[in-house]
């Protein structure tokens, strides 16, 4: 019988595989709908979209910038509001409207000159599992689609749009002795 060695961490314990392959992340890719928000799309009189995001969020995406880890967003619809969240945090490699993920991770690899071992994916859909399946550490929020949950190497405590991204960004910071490197930050 194989013994699965786990690191305790504030988010419990967590296995060393999973630090192992979240020490070698160099870009992080996000989804949006259920991942960055919870999921849920407001329509205003006026016909304008509006969504949540979660302040936590905003400020794992702003330390793992800060400590040299890329982020980026791949998403399947298209928001003016998403355009503005990714100004405000930094984020310069925004994918909308994406109905083929691969394609926009392909892209990505090249432009950044990332190996696929040092992406990290979050998602939760099934839309999400190709580009998944190719990253190096591919996560899934704790609310994500029920298919989804057992391929992924790592499932968050917290629900997209309520802190999953910060739990990501936390785990690899952490796996990377850089924790602590982006004190004083705001968003």
């Amino acid at each position: 019988m194989t013994q699965i060695t786990t690191i305790d961490t504030c988010y419990g314990p967590i296995a060393q595989t999973v630090m192992e392959k979240a020490a070698k992340i160099r870009l992080l890719i996000c989804d949006v709908d259920g991942v960055m928000s919870d999921g849920l799309i407001y329509q205003g009189n006026s016909g304008e979209e509006l969504k949540a995001f979660n302040v936590r969020d905003g400020y794992g995406i702003r330390c793992l910038l800060t400590s040299g880890v890329e982020v980026a967003i791949i998403t399947g619809r298209k928001a003016k509001l998403l355009e503005d969240r990714a100004n405000t945090l930094g984020i310069t490699h925004l994918y909308q409207g994406q109905s083929d993920k691969l394609l926009a991770y392909r892209e990505l690899l090249d432009k950044l000159a990332v190996r696929p071992g040092e992406v990290a994916y979050i998602g939760d859909d099934l839309i999400d599992w190709p580009v998944m399946a190719e990253v190096g550490l591919s996560a899934a929020v704790a609310d994500a689609h029920p298919l989804l949950l057992p391929k992924a190497d790592y499932v968050t405590q917290i629900a997209g749009g309520r802190g999953a991204v910060r739990e990501l960004c936390d785990l690899i910071l952490l796996a990377q002795n850089k924790l602590d490197a982006a004190r004083g930050l705001s968003v």
